[in-house]
């Protein structure tokens, strides 16, 4: 190791930063949550520095630098941008044996400032010994998203606790033991779900229990003429006396095991679209603490890889007119694996709650007493419309969005079309793509216009992701030519007309590009498509009904604002840059 890692205790001590800049605001505002007294030494101050330590136990010092401030100092930071001042620093701080730390200047360091993971009270540093402080910064940010904001909460139980499971359990493999099972049992997931009051009740009920059966183990164990400890003690054989301590807290561990039948509990979590990125802190983690994982047919592989490797994996998936289990055989899965102690998670692809049927079972899980939590996911129909480019709602395109399932209770179908005549408004069908024919022929004899823009997403964040844009008119034959799989969803609504310009993932496109858009009269280079351009105000507006679906267009007068606006800004770039020949809009 270059440097040796220490944790300084500064609350209430004494810090000397000499500097009043934007280095010396982030310096002090680290320390300022250590609880240390600051004092800033400098000819002028930033008025953030001032904001932060207003409180009257730091000090700030308007003068040039003087070493006779260092006094009383338990550590020095130099964050001035004067090499020869800050060369000066180091050696006076050097004289007087207080560490200093001299910003950016490795060399003239006698401490390091880590890359903070802060979970009052774990707290944890990490150093590239200044090599490489931007890299230091990234494995922050990675353990950040791996260790949750609870095990704070919960170091603070066990230190609450501590004493007194001292005082209870007299072996050090029995206190290890039980603070083992409290870390990676139920006590700390109902610290990390906010359960505070709960969380500690069990951890006492858990203490008091293992300090019965001990005091029973004890009991029993003075009947006996000499306990076999005593024999090894007396024959000076420490490895069989120690040996025969861990049985004996072995022992007392079962026997505090075996007078609680604890009941385990399920984890009803969305898997979200597809892509593992998409995941939220709180579903990996308890997928990594999983003992037995149910999973559906929407769950990718790349998600269920990242359970816990050892976990039971059990398939459950339903299908349209294939149900690997029935719901009410998934209910009663989740019941007996949650009574038998075991950590259950309900992985569902999507959000459980959007149309994932997880109300239903949490309804189960309610009724036999079994403890559950909920993890929402990112449903399909976000994840569709963010990576075909489909905005859900655009001012001048839809103020609200519909979530409609193409088939009801019973496989019964939803012909509710009556209700979907809203040009306003976004609807998007989960489960349509097998009813797409009676769908497109029952909202066309509803009322809703032919040439109404509509999308088939596949795949939705995934690498095979496939996008096909139509009309209710036209996009059974273009599924038909295109044989999009599923899962896929429909999104229904004027928003659609946009996706050919703000497509953004590397979609593959399920028919030739140019084709596909004459097809749909999506034409690239369409005035009509293009405010820059003039927009509909400098076309047949028949023609562009025609081939634009009928999509609203901004009105003449905020078309020209617009277009005013990207002007200036073309003539804002042309102005700064001498070396700019030609300048292109496409």
């Amino acid at each position: 190791m270059n440097t040796f890692p220490l944790f300084f205790k500064l609350e209430t001590r004494k810090v000397l930063i000499v500097g009043g800049g934007d280095v010396a605001l982030r310096k002090a505002d680290l320390l300022s949550r250590a609880g240390a007294c600051i004092t800033v030494l400098a000819p002028s101050i930033d008025h953030d520095i001032e904001a932060l330590l207003s409180d009257s136990k730091h000090q700030l010092i308007y003068e040039n630098y003087n070493k006779s401030y260092m006094s009383g100092a338990r550590i020095i930071i130099a964050a001035t941008d004067e090499e020869t001042l800050n060369h000066q620093i180091h050696a006076d701080a050097t004289e007087r044996n207080i560490p200093v730390n001299v910003v950016d200047t490795p060399h003239l360091c006698d401490f390091i400032f880590p890359a903070i993971v802060d979970r009052n009270p774990i707290v944890i540093g990490i150093s590239s010994n200044g090599k490489a402080p931007v890299l230091a910064r990234l494995l922050r940010a990675r353990l950040e998203t791996l260790i949750p904001q609870g095990y704070g909460k919960l170091a603070k139980l066990a230190g609450e606790f501590r004493s007194e499971v001292k005082a209870k359990i007299p072996t050090l493999t029995g206190r290890r033991q039980f603070w083992e099972r409290a870390f990676e049992g139920k006590v700390s997931e109902l610290m990390f779900a906010g359960n505070e009051d709960q969380a500690s009740a069990l951890l006492k009920s858990d203490l008091d229990t293992t300090a019965a059966a001990i005091g029973n183990s004890s009991t029993a164990s003075e009947t006996a003429p000499v306990t076999s400890v005593a024999k090894a003690m007396l024959n000076n054989d420490a490895s069989q006396a120690n040996a025969t301590e861990q049985h004996l807290s072995t022992q007392s561990e079962q026997s505090a095991q075996s007078a609680q039948t604890e009941m385990g509990e399920v984890y009803i979590v969305g898997a979200g679209p597809g892509d593992p990125e998409l995941l939220t802190f709180k579903a990996l983690r308890l997928m990594q603490q999983a003992d037995i994982v149910y999973y559906d047919a929407l769950v990718s592989p790349q998600v269920l890889d990242l359970c816990r490797r050892d976990a039971d994996k059990v398939y459950v998936g339903k299908k349209r007119s294939n149900h690997a289990v029935a719901q009410l055989g998934i209910n009663e899965l989740l019941v007996n694996s949650a009574k038998t102690g075991r950590r259950v998670v309900r992985l569902k692809g999507g959000d459980p709650f959007i149309f994932g049927r997880g109300g239903e079972e949490i309804e189960s899980l309610r009724a036999h007493g079994v403890p559950y939590q909920v993890v929402p996911g990112i449903t399909a129909a976000n994840a569709a419309a963010s990576y075909a480019g489909i905005p859900l709602t655009h001012r001048d395109h839809s103020q609200s969005v519909r979530f409609v399932t193409g088939f009801l209770k019973a496989g019964a179908p939803n012909s509710n079309f009556k209700s979907f005549l809203n040009t306003d408004e976004t609807l998007v069908f989960y489960m349509g793509l097998h009813s797409l024919p009676r769908l497109t022929e029952g909202l066309i004899d509803a009322g809703r216009s032919a040439d109404t823009p509509i999308a088939i997403v596949s795949n939705a964040s995934m690498p095979n992701q496939q996008v096909l844009t139509g009309t209710l008119d036209n996009i059974v034959a273009q599924q038909a030519e295109a044989q999009l799989p599923t899962p896929a969803l429909l999104i229904m609504g004027d928003v659609v007309s946009l996706q050919d310009d703000l497509a953004w993932y590397n979609q593959k496109k399920p028919l030739d590009s140019q084709h596909n858009n004459q097809r749909n009269g999506q034409h690239t280079h369409d005035t009509a498509r293009n405010w820059l351009r003039g927009g509909v105000a400098n076309t047949d507006k028949a023609h562009a009904d025609k081939n634009h679906y009928n999509h609203k267009q901004p009105t003449d007068a905020r078309s020209t604002d617009q277009q005013a606006h990207a002007l200036s800004m073309v003539a804002n770039l042309a102005a700064a840059d001498d070396d700019l020949q030609e300048l292109v809009v496409s």
